[in-house]
């Protein structure tokens, strides 16, 4: 780990430049509607890099994620009758249940990242940052030939 000046350690995250890789975008799924939900299908460009089960698994986990934000329950009933009770101004105090669950998926994604892709050489790019259109897979250690 490196240590930041003031004596703070840095994540090694932080040093990735994603920006400088070649990228591999898994595209959602609308077979089932406009939910979010990502294809399962395993791209050639990661053959060899990780193994398919592993690949499915992150993004059957995704999708499940994104299946219960979008769930509809009567607490999500009861969140938003009190914010139209009061204005919408309780979204100030308090995150809605799909706020949460994007939280916890960034954190799953960053999980996996750490655990999982970046020993790999691949990193994922949370689906929030491609405003939920594509999960993008970032190899690592090839050049995008810019």
């Amino acid at each position: 780990m490196a240590v930041h000046q003031q004596g703070q350690k840095m994540d090694d995250m932080t040093r990735i430049l994603p920006s400088n890789c070649s990228k591999v975008f898994i595209q959602r799924d609308f077979s089932d509607g406009t939910a979010v939900k990502f294809q399962t299908k395993f791209l050639a460009e990661l053959d060899g890099k990780i193994e398919t089960k592993i690949f499915e698994s992150t993004i059957n986990t995704l999708n499940t994620m994104f299946c219960e934000a979008e769930s509809l329950n009567s607490r999500n009933y009861c969140e938003s009758c009190f914010a139209c009770l009061t204005a919408y101004l309780s979204y100030l105090c308090f995150d809605t249940h799909y706020e949460k669950i994007l939280k916890k998926i960034g954190k799953y994604v960053a999980e996996q990242n750490q655990t999982v892709y970046v020993p790999r050489g691949l990193m994922l790019v949370d689906p929030v940052e491609r405003g939920l259109r594509t999960l993008e897979i970032c190899i690592l250690n090839e050049s995008n030939g810019r």
